[in-house]
């Protein structure tokens, strides 16, 4: 499969998404604008135990399809040999922050554009550590595929997919429980174990395995051999004959091009969480960034700001860094209100049309499944409670049932506890109100993870919102 010479210059920002709306009350629905070029945008989200190269993976993705400078790039190296970081160079196109740097680990989710034959993708590279996970989950939620990075190297992959403690097995968990049905396995770091087919197989049945228990279908999940720091397998086949004498399967960005279509909702109103927050007070401005999720936008829409419920107009939107005048489901914007007080916007708020408020509650029940790692789920356990681009401290009020896990069925009424693997039904009520939906009336507001000592210890869907209670 030939590399086609449309690879476009990417752009690297530090903002996530979209959103669309009615520019009065009787305005009908934005409807999706005309298609400006012949690119999908894709949602990718890299993802991966902590110190498996997912930064530097990204950086040297960059750097090839043209868009990191050769200045830049001697820049970074010189920085990096400087602190004695030398291999760190790569990463820190997208690791930016002096702490980042320091520490040597990504904190926050950088963001990077780049367009292959088939797609504007956008892409999301999530920390790995632990203690930032809530930061992966708020940048993975946009997700329409992943690539999860795994380290080859020898004990590396092993605390990966560790039951305490990996967070291969995690982010494979919050990606899959996030909408995620397509994703790339990219096996880094191939060079440190001489490029060794068995190897590469061991890791694909282990965590092959665990991948099937997850609900990825095999058809799904792209394997793919690789080195970062060689270059071996990202934007070309592999130069290497280790490799090459046994996978003749596609490089990352064939993988990339190979994945179907994501499906848009732009038949219903628009809706966007809001991702983050930019106040320009000399201007009196306010711009808020994320990921369209459903309806279009054009400028000069109205749009219902919540939980606050104050209006406010599109001024302007920008797409990858470009202004442009329309937005539709699937777009990464940044938007430009206008007409409201900042301190009415927040992230993890929603913009919604103004006709179709999103519903804000506190008490919610939940069809939840217990991961493997937790330790038992009682009435009355306190839990921190992630949505889209917000968290709340929750507590279990009630324990409805258990479930069949095949049928979804009731298997035992008001259980005392929750235990490992089990599926369940249960009432939380959470500290403050937040945004959220039914999962059946949107997928983006009705998914959820329960965290607890640092650690996800649940994955839910929304299935009524009860309201609010004090």
């Amino acid at each position: 499969m030939s590399i086609s010479s449309k690879l476009h210059n990417v752009a690297i920002v530090k903002s996530d998404s979209a959103t669309s709306s009615s520019k009065n009350k009787l305005q009908k629905i934005v409807q999706p604008p005309q298609a400006e070029d012949n690119f999908n945008q894709l949602n990718l989200a890299i993802v991966g135990h902590v110190d498996s190269g997912k930064s530097t993976l990204s950086g040297r993705l960059l750097h090839l399809l043209g868009q990191i400078s050769h200045k830049e790039m001697h820049k970074n190296e010189k920085e990096a040999k400087q602190q004695g970081k030398g291999s760190f160079a790569y990463a820190w196109a997208l690791d930016e922050s002096a702490e980042e740097r320091e520490r040597g680990i990504t904190m926050t989710v950088g963001v990077a554009y780049f367009n292959t034959k088939c797609y504007r993708v956008v892409l999301l590279d999530s920390p790995g550590h632990r203690d930032f996970v809530p930061n992966m989950i708020s940048g993975a939620t946009q997700a329409d595929a992943a690539i999860l990075v795994t380290d080859a190297s020898e004990g590396a992959f092993e605390a990966g997919i560790d039951a305490t403690g990996g967070q291969t097995r995690e982010h494979a968990q919050l990606i899959k429980s996030f909408g995620v049905d397509q994703i790339i396995i990219a096996v880094n770091k191939m060079d440190t174990v001489g490029y060794s087919k068995e190897r590469f197989d061991a890791i694909k049945k282990q965590l092959g395995s665990f991948l099937r228990a997850c609900k990825f279908k095999d058809s799904s999940v792209a394997w793919i051999p690789l080195s970062a720091m060689e270059n071996q397998n990202l934007v070309t086949g592999p130069s290497e004959s280790r490799l090459l004498s046994w996978f003749q399967g596609p490089c990352l960005l064939d993988a990339i091009d190979s994945l179907q279509p994501p499906q848009r909702d732009y038949s219903k109103p628009f809706l966007m969480p809001i991702c983050d927050v930019v106040r320009v007070q000399s201007q009196g401005q306010v711009s808020v960034c994320g990921k369209l999720e459903r309806g279009a936008l054009q400028t000069g829409n109205k749009v219902l700001v919540m939980p606050s419920r104050e209006m406010a107009t599109v001024r302007s939107l920008e797409r990858d860094s470009q202004v442009c005048n329309t937005a539709k489901a699937g777009d990464s914007v940044t938007i430009n209100l206008q007409g409201i007080d900042a301190s009415h916007v927040m992230a993890g708020g929603v913009l919604c049309h103004p006709e179709f408020p999103v519903p804000v509650a506190n008490h919610l029940e939940l069809k939840v499944l217990i991961l493997d790692n937790a330790s038992p789920i009682l009435i009355g356990s306190q839990l921190e409670f992630l949505v889209h681009h917000t968290k709340e401290a929750a507590r279990v009020v009630k324990i409805l049932s258990l479930l069949d896990p095949k049928t979804g069925k009731e298997t035992k009424k008001s259980p005392r506890c929750l235990l490992a693997k089990q599926n369940a039904m249960i009432e939380v009520v959470l500290q403050g109100v937040v945004c959220i939906d039914e999962h059946s009336n949107c997928k983006a507001l009705g998914r959820v993870s329960l965290r607890s000592s640092g650690r996800t210890v649940a994955l839910g869907l929304v299935t009524r919102v009860i309201g609010k209670q004090e």
